[in-house]
């Protein structure tokens, strides 16, 4: 594993009010050190500013060296904002799982597109996921002593042979004793299982299942929680890859298998443990689970019960909904065609505000060639190709999720994950558009004062 040598950490902001805002740090300014100590990432640096003395080597934006004396609270945050949660680089993957998002994308785009996240490191601190197989014994040993818990971990399947099938990788196979690791070290994952049909799906999937649920036991489980995720394609996948879409049929396969594993688990457990993402319910056009089913949501970043608790968020907003809104609007709500059927309560409420015309627009993407899109993967091509020509009122609710660079609220560093950016949709429409974060923010724009974008 290769990694480049720590780099001074760039301030990128300064929160107003803060220690570092009243000594006059701004943004541009270098730390180096924090009592003598080059801190590697955004782990370090937190773990160093518990200390209530504190010695910080600086570089200002002109170049210029100084050193500073702190004297803080215990709990005390500096207020820094850095360019990176990484200081020495960024640990990327060794795999080459055919299934993988990064692979299945066209050439040319942004660099970043093509990172191959793989680092224990935004794992905790961001819940992103990684595979275990490119972590040397010293880093290993770092998670133990820094108490680096939960993990985020792919697992997709623990016989050794279907795991190294899947990852390409001959260290995929340790999965197994990297999970005794974590219940010897009093640790916890979370993991997922991507299911690629005629690979690691029916016996095999049944034995991950069984095989996590060994690990969890005891009052900290080492496995907390698994995820079993269907396997998305791109038409930009590689030719020679063996992988095969989920079908209707495949997908309605994968819940008559699952859930009878799901009570057995309840029973034995204590927890339904292994969650169904919610795309296998739409595939197969299936309700979804009742909310009571996720218990407290270990899993939502996989989209493991996100729009029942979309749903239920919206109904507790929803209560505040005036009876009227003036002057009178019209406006057009972009979401994945995934989502269609379960968002038409949203729809029906929406519109019984008098003077709120709310239309959703749901999309598939031909960018990606899907004929089931998730909300999140829509491009500017394919909101541009659908919507172009049509009425579309007031201007356009655009979930951010869509948006993968800059500030979503920064038109201009707005970006899909095709490089269009929001404010060249805006403007090949002649429409005005309003990325919406949340539930508050898409309730307020269809109720406030309205805008150019």
């Amino acid at each position: 594993m290769r990694r480049i040598s720590i780099r001074p950490a760039l301030i990128t902001a300064v929160i107003p009010g803060s220690i570092a805002a009243e000594i006059g740090f701004e943004p541009g300014d270098k730390l180096m050190s924090i009592n003598g100590q080059r801190p590697r990432d955004l782990i370090d640096y937190q773990f160093l500013c518990t200390d209530q003395t504190l010695t910080l080597r600086v570089l200002d934006a002109q170049g210029q060296a100084h050193q500073l004396e702190i004297e803080k609270d215990y709990d005390d945050d500096l207020g820094f904002m850095f360019e990176s949660a990484l200081f020495d680089g960024l640990i990327q993957c060794n795999n080459h799982c055919p299934f993988c998002f990064i692979d299945q994308q066209p050439p040319d785009k942004r660099q970043t597109l093509y990172l191959k996240d793989d680092d224990y490191r935004l794992s905790f601190l961001y819940g992103s996921y990684l595979t275990l197989t490119n972590i040397p014994s010293k880093e290993w040993e770092r998670i133990a002593q820094l108490r680096l818990s939960p993990l985020y971990v792919s697992v997709h399947a623990t016989e050794p042979e279907i795991r190294r099938r899947l990852l390409k990788n001959p260290r995929a196979g340790e999965i197994l004793s990297q999970l005794q690791w974590f219940q010897e070290n009093r640790l916890q994952i979370h993991a997922q299982v991507v299911v690629c049909p005629d690979i690691n799906d029916g016996p095999h999937l049944e034995r991950t299942l069984e095989d996590l649920a060994q690990f969890h036991s005891g009052d900290l489980p080492a496995v907390a929680s698994v995820a079993i995720v269907p396997v998305g394609l791109t038409r930009f996948r590689p030719a020679e890859d063996e992988l095969i879409s989920v079908t209707r049929a495949k997908a309605q396969a994968v819940i008559d298998q699952v859930q009878p594993l799901q009570a057995k688990f309840r029973q034995r457990l204590g927890s339904t443990f292994a969650w169904l993402a919610d795309e296998w319910f739409l595939i197969a056009t299936q309700d979804l689970p009742p909310e009571s089913h996720y218990e407290e949501y270990p899993q939502i970043g996989n989209g493991v019960g996100s729009i029942r608790q979309f749903l239920k968020q919206f109904e507790a907003a929803a209560a505040a909904l005036p009876e009227q809104v003036f002057p009178p609007r019209t406006l057009t709500w972009v979401v994945g065609n995934a989502v269609e059927q379960a968002f038409q309560p949203v729809i029906e409420r929406l519109n019984q505000v008098k003077g709120l015309g709310l239309n959703m627009a749901a999309l598939r993407s031909s960018y990606w060639g899907q004929s089931i899109t998730v909300t999140g993967l829509l491009t500017g091509q394919d909101i541009l190709a659908s919507l172009q020509g049509r009425e579309l009122g007031s201007g356009i609710l655009l979930p951010a999720l869509m948006l993968k660079q800059g500030d979503s609220r920064l038109l201009a560093a707005a970006y899909f994950l095709d490089d269009m950016s929001v404010a060249e949709l805006s403007r090949q429409l002649h429409c005005p558009i309003w990325p919406v974060e949340d539930i508050q923010a898409l309730i307020q724009t269809c109720i406030g004062r309205l805008g150019a974008s």
